[in-house]
C-alpha cells in the first residue's frame, strides 16, 4: 500500500530530478495531498499530486502518515481565495505569522471563531486564526457539476493572477506559468486538467473547432497555452510580457499578439 502525504509548507516545488537546482517540474501547495510512488536518496521521494501530476520533492516539504493524511482529506474543507494570506498566532494584526498560504492551499477550521477572523489547524496541529473573508469553500476535485455556469467561475479565479510574474514551474501568486494558470484556475473550481500544455483526452479534455470556443476554453500552441476569456481575449502567463496578462486574437486590438495569431488546438471540458 502505498504511503500518502500531506504538503505543510507554503509551496511544496516538485522537480523533473533530485535535487534542489533541478528543473522544476511543479508547484504543489500548502494542504494538498500527494501519494509516494517511490522513496529516492537524500530524503527525496518520487510522488503523484491529487492532480495526477508526478516530480520529485524533498521531505521537508512532506508529513508523511496514512491516517492523519485520510483525516486531514476528509476534514479539510477550505480553500484559501485570497491571494496571498498571513495564519496570525492570535486573532489579530498585531500578533505574529506562523504561516504564508496562498490561493488555493486546502485548510481545516476547528471551528472556534472570534469577530472576523476563523481559527485553523494545521497538518501539524499547530492552530492559527485566519481572517474569514479570505476563505471559501473547498470544491472536491472531480465531484462539481461541469456545466456552463462553471466557464464564469473558471475565467474569474484566472483573472485573479493577473500581474503575477512569470515563474517556470509555478502555480502560486508568487509566480505562475502559462500551465500553471491554466491547471490551478481548473483546479480550485474542483476539475482536474493536464498540469501541461498539452491536451490529454483522459483528463477530460476534448478538442473543438474555433468557432464553438468559449469563455474557460483553453487555447494550445507548441508550449504555451491560454484561457479564453471572451471577446476576442485570452488571459495567459508568458516570459514575453513578464506574467500573468490579456491579450486579443483580434489584430485591429492594441493587444494583439501577432505571433499567437495561429492557434494549433482548442480544447474544452465542458
Amino acid at each position: 500500500m502505498k504511503e500518502l502525504a500531506i504538503i505543510i509548507d507554503t509551496i511544496g516545488p516538485l522537480k523533473q530530478q533530485v535535487g534542489f537546482e533541478k528543473e522544476a517540474a511543479d508547484e504543489s501547495i500548502f494542504g494538498r495531498l500527494v501519494t509516494i510512488l517511490n522513496k529516492e536518496k537524500d530524503n527525496w521521494y518520487y510522488v503523484e499530486t491529487d492532480y495526477r501530476y508526478r516530480g520529485f520533492i524533498h521531505g521537508d516539504y512532506l508529513l508523511i502518515d496514512r491516517e492523519k493524511v485520510k483525516n486531514w482529506d476528509r476534514e479539510a474543507n477550505h480553500i484559501v481565495t485570497w491571494g496571498i494570506v498571513d495564519v496570525m498566532k492570535e486573532p489579530k494584526y498585531q500578533s505574529y505569522s506562523i504561516k504564508l498560504l496562498t490561493r488555493g492551499a486546502v485548510i481545516k477550521l476547528t471551528g472556534n471563531t472570534n469577530k472576523n477572523w476563523v481559527e485553523m489547524i494545521l497538518p501539524t496541529e499547530e492552530k492559527g486564526w485566519i481572517r474569514k473573508e479570505l476563505i471559501g469553500d473547498r470544491i472536491r476535485l472531480d465531484r462539481g457539476i461541469i456545466d456552463n455556469s462553471l466557464r464564469k467561475k473558471i475565467v474569474n479565479t484566472a483573472l485573479t493572477y493577473l500581474g503575477t510574474q512569470y515563474r517556470w514551474g509555478g502555480k502560486t501568486p508568487f509566480g505562475i506559468d502559462c500551465s500553471g494558470l491554466a491547471s490551478i484556475s481548473y483546479l480550485i473550481n474542483g476539475v482536474i486538467i493536464y498540469r501541461d500544455s498539452q491536451i490529454k483526452e483522459e483528463f477530460g479534455m476534448k478538442k473543438i473547432p474555433r468557432e464553438e470556443m468559449k469563455p474557460g476554453d483553453l487555447l494550445y500552441w507548441p508550449g504555451h497555452v491560454a484561457m479564453y476569456i471572451g471577446y476576442d481575449k485570452y488571459i495567459h502567463s508568458t516570459g514575453a510580457s513578464g506574467g500573468v496578462v490579456i491579450n486579443s486574437l483580434n489584430p485591429d486590438h492594441d493587444d494583439y499578439r501577432e505571433d499567437l495569431a495561429k492557434i494549433k488546438e482548442i480544447g474544452t471540458v465542458f
